[in-house]
């Protein structure tokens, strides 16, 4: 079940300097509130991050400190949750006629207390990519983060 849908700002390091803050959409999927009677999932919160057009930083260059944040914020425990890089499909070119194919990209961190560490991507499997996009679906009334 979709439980959030929304820009997510996060906030830097460096005191005044806010070193590192920036500004995503953050969708968070509870997949203990969607499926009744079914199979417990390890990594029970699923957590996408899409980059925006107003981005003050990639998502990607600060990834541990984003999903940190998004640990500490929404009260989610780092073991359950299972973070995903979202990259819409782009076209390009002359006349349009190139494309650069969506991508969903799972990221593992090492954590070291509460703050994640050494990201490790990976290409998020087939199954799990039709899942989010049948819940993200589903969660019809969410709004729009660009606006």
């Amino acid at each position: 079940m979709l439980i959030h849908d929304d820009r997510y700002h996060w906030k830097g390091w460096g005191g005044a300097l806010r070193l590192g803050s920036g500004v995503c959409r953050l969708r968070i999927f509870d997949l203990k509130k969607s499926e009744t009677g079914a199979l417990a999932h390890l990594k029970s919160t699923i957590v996408v991050l899409e980059e925006i057009e107003d981005k003050l930083i990639s998502i990607r260059s600060v990834v541990g400190h984003i999903a940190t944040s998004v640990s500490k914020d929404f009260n989610i425990e780092p073991a359950r949750m299972l973070l995903v890089e979202y990259y819409p499909a782009v076209t390009y070119g002359e006349r349009q006629d190139r494309t650069i194919k969506e991508r969903y990209e799972a990221v593992e961190f090492t954590w070291h207390g509460d703050k994640a560490i050494e990201p490790r991507w990976r290409p998020l499997p087939e199954p799990m990519v039709q899942m989010i996009k049948e819940m993200a679906a589903a969660g019809g009334g969410a709004k729009d983060p660009t606006t």
